[in-house]
């Protein structure tokens, strides 16, 4: 009986597919008790053709193509076809350890239900990964070494569980999130707004290897700017605003920093490096992105 489906979105990934499949299906569970849907937004990049070889030898394995519009859709083609009563979100830039599975599905054999997090490494290589992976020590987890309830800010989908009826009672993903980001804190949102806590686990550990240019960071972080205004256009709440940072005191910061030329020459000008300049450069894009989509 598969008790776990493993839900991965998917667009012309093969190069870190080739990382993420494998890890998935060596997980230390029973054979039959998982599966891995790979929802592919029609790539061209040889993914069929990597799943189909894959799906060979291990059929638990699947491969759901089509037209999806984002990770939203892809993530909700995924659920419709899943067969587990967990569905666990894993990126297809994110590598697992060999218990990743085992370790969220301890959580949801307790009584009660919840969504569980697990701690997500940033990799900045295939080489940084082994390193982190076999060094404890050298990890930087974003919310420490222990279980603890978080927020609906923090329920990434790069490494969350969720049982499949609660997805279902709720609505699954919003899928006019189109652009970059939001549509999981989003669905957090309305988990926890309908009685699902959120758990962190720390010992549920993968690995997400997306390293990104400071420049086009900054262009995801105008999108998310963006998807943020639609967020709150949909949940008009100031735990919304706070917590997304498009309250009014961060939109006058950003016009101050916009209307004195000096300070925001310094700023662009020093964000090719690591360090304060850059995190304001984050902050100025993503306040760009917000009021952007407020004039729109």
């Amino acid at each position: 009986m598969t008790r776990i489906s493993v839900v991965v979105p998917t667009y012309n990934r093969l190069d870190k597919l080739r990382h993420v499949v494998p890890a998935l299906v060596a997980q230390d569970l029973a054979p039959g008790s998982f599966e891995v849907v790979v929802a592919d937004s029609n790539s061209n990049d040889g993914t069929a053709e990597f799943l189909a070889e894959v799906a060979r030898e291990h059929p638990f394995v699947r491969h759901v193509p089509g037209p999806y519009t984002g990770r939203a859709m892809a993530r909700n083609a995924g659920i419709a076809a899943a067969q587990g009563r967990i569905i666990l979100f894993n990126d297809a830039d994110i590598i697992a350890s060999p218990d990743l599975l085992a370790r969220h599905l301890a959580h949801h054999d307790q009584p009660g239900v919840r969504a569980v997090v697990g701690m997500e490494v940033q990799v900045a290589s295939y080489e940084d990964y082994v390193a982190k992976r076999d060094d404890r020590a050298k990890r930087d987890p974003l919310h420490g070494e222990k279980s603890k309830r978080l927020s609906w800010l923090y329920f990434l989908t790069g490494n969350a569980s969720v049982p499949k009826a609660e997805l279902d009672r709720v609505g699954r993903f919003d899928e006019d999130f189109t652009g970059y980001g939001h549509e999981d804190l989003e669905l957090g949102f309305r988990l926890q707004r309908a009685g699902v806590p959120i758990v962190y686990e720390p010992n549920a550990v993968n690995y997400h290897w997306d390293p990104v240019a400071w420049d086009k960071q900054q262009e995801k972080y105008e999108l998310a700017g963006r998807s943020t205004v639609r967020f709150y256009r949909k949940h008009p709440v100031w735990d919304v605003q706070l917590r997304l940072g498009m309250t009014p005191v961060s939109l006058v910061l950003h016009s101050l920093v916009k209307n004195v030329a000096p300070l925001e020459r310094w700023i662009e000008n020093n964000a090719d490096r690591p360090g304060f300049a850059r995190t304001l450069s984050y902050q100025y894009h993503y306040l760009t992105g917000v009021k952007a989509a407020l004039r729109g």
